[in-house]
């Protein structure tokens, strides 16, 4: 019997195979890095072709560290950046362009041009996302938009869509899928139906046939071929969805934050699906099998990676009291939630002759957590919960000053899980349930250890202060760019 799951990370900056054994545990990992191609201010692109290397290598990596074969997995699960964007020919399998990245603002005046007409909440009700450049469905619109023939190739069916996990799917079993998490992250697809939706694909002209069937997250999409021959692909989870899974927030109520290259909260709202009026994002948190879908409302916060090493800012930031008066709000792509403004732009304030190094890196720490405030008090005015712990992950929740910190501009305990990468646990967790390697979410649920936790130690006064001059940085953010 196999004793193995592997799970295949395709995120923003790398590519990544975790491979997991029964009781949940990394048995064995591998990574690599891919480029971040920019070829114009705003557009960020990635070589498809080059991830789909990557992502074969560091699989066999990952298994020739631990001495197995694909016959030792039960299966395999993808989880992703999601809403990157990608065309590619049908017969010959060959990307017509480079993938576009979610962070590119390339759609903005198209964007602008859609919400002409109904205002940027004009496929809310029904997809329940703002038109906002982050989205899938604007970057295929303008790919076919601006490739010579591209528009009559995909009508014919010529050409594919997909996001990464469609992408990685396709190559390792020739099957053209997704599942409900990334589908619902292209303003295409109808959150009651859970298909894509006619008058939507009408509205921002995207033919039908060039997209991939829509299925459950946990679900065996087929066989793979190749490095992993023989093993079932059987799960696919964009990357946030794949964090609330792996953190096992199955109940209403319950959410996490991945600090990565953006930060990004979810709360779990159960099987339906909560509309935001308070500028977050209604998702799909995933499906499992013929179950019914869950929901959850998302808050996204585009730049959170503000640094390279994390041990090396915490350092120079705890050599400072504070940030001397120094707030940096990183718009670098615009405001996402709760804001979404696509014409702000990043901003240093409160400079003067006394702010160092030191205090403009203690105030990139800080941005982060101030960001993550503001998507906490969206979400408690939507849903009418205040929260009252905050499970954290992703590589930045290494660095003890920033999650001291977001404990304290929160005001609850935020705590760190044994497997802080929760991705790639996510998406095995979830291959797993649909193999029947592990028999049930109670099973996986009770596998969750508390790593480390903060507490609140700042004072009311100075906390809200502080927050106060965050908010003041951020106004100086919007209207940056004109048109």
């Amino acid at each position: 019997m196999p004793s193995y799951i592997a799970a295949i990370d395709q995120g923003t900056t790398s590519s990544r195979c975790m491979i997991f054994d029964a009781a949940g545990a990394v048995a064995a990992s591998a990574q690599v890095e891919h480029r971040q191609i920019f070829p114009r201010p705003g557009w960020v692109e990635h070589d498809a072709m080059e991830i789909w290397a990557n992502v074969s290598g560091v699989v066999s990596a990952a298994m020739a560290k631990l001495g197995i074969a694909p016959p030792d997995l039960a299966a395999v699960g993808i989880t992703n950046q999601r809403e990157t964007t990608l065309l590619w020919d049908r017969a010959t399998g060959v990307p017509i362009a480079n993938a576009i990245v979610w962070q590119d603002t390339r759609t903005d005046l198209l964007c602008r041009a859609l919400a002409a007409e109904g205002g940027q909440d004009r496929f809310r009700g029904s997809t329940g996302l703002p038109l906002a450049t982050y989205f899938s469905g604007p970057k295929i619109r303008w790919l076919l938009d601006n490739i010579d023939g591209a528009r009559a190739a995909a009508t014919r069916g010529d050409f594919l869509f997909g996001t990464m996990d469609s992408w990685l799917i396709w190559k390792l079993t020739g099957r053209h899928v997704t599942d409900v998490t990334n589908a619902s992250r292209t303003l295409l697809m109808n959150l009651a139906t859970l298909d894509w939706d006619d008058a939507l694909l009408g509205a921002i002209g995207v033919p039908r046939a060039i997209l991939p069937q829509i299925r459950s997250s946990a679900d065996v999409y087929g066989t793979a071929r190749g490095v992993l021959e023989g093993v079932p692909v059987a799960s696919a989870l964009g990357d946030q969805q794949a964090a609330l899974f792996g953190q096992t927030c199955f109940s209403p109520g319950e959410g996490k934050c991945t600090y990565g290259t953006g930060a990004f909260l979810l709360v779990n709202t159960g099987e339906r699906a909560v509309a935001s009026a308070n500028g977050l994002l209604t998702t799909v948190g995933y499906r499992i099998g013929d179950a019914p879908a869950v929901y959850a409302l998302e808050g996204s916060i585009a730049v959170a990676g503000l640094i390279s090493s994390a041990a090396e800012i915490e350092a120079l930031a705890r050599s400072v009291d504070d940030n001397g008066g120094c707030y940096l709000v990183p718009a670098f792509s615009g405001l996402f939630a709760p804001h979404w403004r696509s014409d702000a732009r990043g901003v240093i304030a409160g400079l003067t002759a006394y702010v160092g190094k030191a205090h403009i890196a203690r105030a990139a720490l800080e941005a982060v957590a101030w960001q993550v405030r503001e998507v906490v008090d969206a979400m408690a005015a939507d849903s009418g919960q205040p929260l009252t712990m905050l499970k954290a992950d992703g590589g930045m929740t290494a660095n003890d000053l920033l999650m001291q910190f977001q404990a304290d501009v929160l005001d609850v305990p935020v705590a760190r899980p044994g497997i802080a990468e929760t991705t790639c646990l996510g998406a095995a967790y979830a291959a797993g349930l649909a193999v029947g390697f592990w028999p049930d979410l109670d099973t996986l649920r009770a596998k969750w250890r508390e790593d480390a936790a903060w507490r609140p130690a700042m004072a009311s006064e100075r906390r809200a202060r502080e927050y106060a001059l965050w908010n003041k940085a951020v106004t100086r953010t919007m209207g940056w760019v004109e048109g």
